[in-house]
């Protein structure tokens, strides 16, 4: 099939982690147009790109206007990636001028456009945390804990209303990492005992709960499966993108004591006020730099988010072939290999045994 017949692929946030892996598998049987407010990657697989800044009405009304010139006005799918994320849990008014009201002016300019499906990137943690003994569901309750799940809720809302006869999928996603981490939390974990930081031996309480997570080539897989199987899905669906079984915290520091340091790591569970209380201490005397661990993270520190995936096998056929439990000891490889490199990847400053060699 030549390029110009291939169903067009418009995936929004094209050149952030889950765009470019979501861009190389789309592109070998679609025509994929990438809209980002950063340049593209110059090793994506695009066939085009165009700028878009989605914090501003015009910037959208001219990249569509773009999109429509190139491309015509049918489009296979639209996958919007585009949102603000800051793990310090800080409120910004970019939750809602980038990933609220952003999508809203992508919703409306997709009314000129005749448009196969929506696919939207939400995330599970729009849930609250499941009880014990229980399971996260589509349908599970939601109760969104801070501002990033937030804003993502808030979206969902803003494309139930404006869609009009566009079909729509609702993806709440666990997590993405892959070997190299790029993953926030499991690399401040990592860190935290590869460095032998005071704080890896503690944890404000039960540690054996945790969060789920997917490896970024299933979540790619499961937007190629959503993406093809669009003629088949409801006009409103929502799935679960994770993998079913979860790494406890207990379990995570077990592991990455005996890959780091061939012995398991001691947990110490602390009441949470006295966590809090040392997060608080921590943040001052940094003056709010170098701190990952922010107060606010306590109370959910052993929120338990186990899902069920049965309804994206279902009506996807999908499910991951990685597991985040076979992937870490690559991970610690890597880090091992080259400290250096795993470090600037994954966003962290550099220990001072690292800088004191690169000053020599």
């Amino acid at each position: 099939m030549r390029d110009d017949e291939r169903p067009v692929v418009l995936i929004t946030g094209a050149a952030g982690y889950i765009g470019r892996a979501a861009t190389a598998v789309l592109s070998r049987e679609h025509r994929v147009i990438g809209l980002d407010v950063k340049s593209p990657d110059p090793t994506g697989r695009a066939h085009d790109w165009i700028e878009c800044d989605f914090t501003q009405d015009r910037a959208v009304r001219e990249a569509m206007q773009a999109v429509r010139e190139r491309h015509g006005t049918r489009l296979a799918s639209v996958i919007h990636l585009a949102a603000y994320y800051d793990f310090s849990g800080a409120p910004s008014p970019l939750y809602q001028q980038l990933t609220v009201e952003g999508t809203r002016r992508l919703m409306r300019e997709l009314g000129s456009f005749e448009t196969g499906q929506f696919v939207f990137s939400s995330n599970m943690l729009v849930h609250r945390p499941a009880a014990a003994g229980q399971v996260i569901a589509e349908f599970s309750p939601v109760g969104p804990a801070w501002e990033y799940p937030r804003s993502k809720l808030e979206a969902e809302g803003v494309i139930r209303r404006e869609r009009g006869s566009i079909p729509i999928v609702l993806l709440r996603m666990a997590g993405a990492y892959d070997e190299d981490c790029h993953s926030i939390p499991i690399a401040q974990h990592i860190r935290r005992i590869h460095e032998r930081q005071f704080e890896s031996y503690f944890f404000p309480g039960n540690s054996n709960r945790g969060q789920a997570f997917v490896h970024i080539k299933d979540l790619a897989d499961c937007l190629r499966r959503t993406v093809e199987r669009r003629e088949k899905l409801e006009p409103q669906e929502v799935f679960l993108v994770a993998e079913p079984e979860v790494v406890t915290y207990a379990e995570m520091q077990q592991m990455l004591g005996e890959l780091l340091h061939g012995k398991p790591w001691p947990t110490i569970r602390v009441p949470k006020w006295l966590a809090r209380m040392g997060a608080r201490v921590q943040l001052k005397l940094s003056g709010n730099g170098d701190v990952f661990i922010h107060p606010w993270m306590i109370d959910l520190a052993d929120a338990d988010y186990p899902v069920s995936i049965g309804r994206a096998g279902l009506k996807l056929g999908w499910e991951p072939r990685h597991r985040l439990r076979d992937t870490i000891p690559e991970m610690v490889a890597r880090l091992k290999e080259n400290p250096r490199s795993w470090y600037l990847i994954n966003h962290l400053p550099l220990p001072a045994e690292l800088q004191f060699q690169e000053a020599r």
